[in-house]
């Protein structure tokens, strides 16, 4: 009995510490990107938005052809009209959130972006529960609305920005889906291209006459190294490692990791109303994961022989 007990402690506490492991990446991902965000938002006053959006992109895409190698995998004619339509919507996300980040605090862009996947997940509810998740998000935006004298100090074009920033983020993902392999692989890479080249005409007068000073391409690699090559790799690590339900619902505290990173690197402060915003939006985007991967589990069982 003693051996039996000490065996159970043995694998419990094995399978709490390889737990640790992708939980850390998950939240080591969303940290690395949201400082990248903060780094860039340095920049704007620099290259400008458009600028510094080509500079991520293309650093980014350069080191993700070197690391990824897409030419060795074939891709389908028919997955190319995606493939290209997914590259526009990147490009033109990136944009709007940076122009909404010159405008607005990070917390607040990165929490009002979130919208755009939150209300995609959203299209597809079919149980009451899911309206409540729809009421939380709901709240937790108008909040951040420069409504009447509670949001008079928010840009109102920032906000616009972020809320078309989200709208291409859903867009972004179902495009990836079509495109192949969920986004990922070569699909992202030839994206990213795509991406990079819409945005080209927009920000290459800006970005190029800065790569002559060494800081500021060196700022822009950070960049592209903490919001595109290092969290792509920790969050691979954690998504092949971690349930689907676990992965979504620690993703969704994103909005609470770009108001902490704003505050400690950037000092910026956000009101009482809007960390409820923040916090309601986060609400709201758990209750979504939760609430999905309990309805994929019902009908899982009602269809999986006994």
């Amino acid at each position: 009995m003693q051996s039996c007990t000490v065996q159970s402690r043995t694998v419990n506490h094995d399978s709490h510490s390889s737990s640790l492991l992708p939980v850390g990446a998950a939240i080591a991902a969303m940290l690395f990107i949201q400082a990248g965000a903060s780094i860039i938002k340095g920049l704007f006053p620099v290259v400008g938005t458009q600028g510094a959006t080509v500079l991520r992109l293309t650093l980014a895409t350069i080191m993700m052809f070197v690391i990824w190698r897409p030419w060795r995998v074939r891709v389908r004619r028919e997955r190319w009209p995606w493939i290209v339509a997914y590259g526009i919507v990147l490009g033109a996300m990136n944009s709007l959130f940076y122009a909404a980040l010159s405008r607005i605090p990070l917390g607040i862009a990165v929490s009002l972006e979130f919208a755009g996947p939150l209300g995609l997940a959203l299209l597809g509810s079919r149980r009451a529960l899911d309206f409540l998740w729809v009421l939380l998000a709901v709240c937790g935006i108008y909040l951040l609305l420069p409504v009447g004298d509670r949001g008079g100090s928010l840009n109102e074009t920032g906000v616009v920005l972020a809320l078309g920033a989200g709208l291409c983020w859903a867009l972004y993902i179902v495009f990836g889906k079509r495109a192949g392999d969920g986004g990922s692989g070569p699909a992202v890479v030839y994206g990213s291209l795509v991406g990079m080249l819409a945005v080209l005409p927009f920000g290459a007068a800006q970005a190029l006459p800065a790569l002559s000073q060494p800081h500021v391409l060196m700022l822009a690699l950070a960049v592209a190294l903490l919001s595109s090559a290092i969290p792509y790799s920790l969050e691979m690590i954690a998504m092949t490692r971690l349930p689907a339900r676990i992965f979504g619902v620690l993703m969704s505290v994103e909005p609470g990791i770009g108001a902490l990173v704003g505050f400690a690197l950037l000092s910026e402060r956000l009101s009482a109303a809007q960390l409820l915003a923040v916090a309601l939006i986060i609400a709201a985007s758990v209750g979504t994961v939760s609430s999905h991967a309990a309805t994929r589990r019902g009908e899982l069982e009602q269809v999986t022989p006994l």
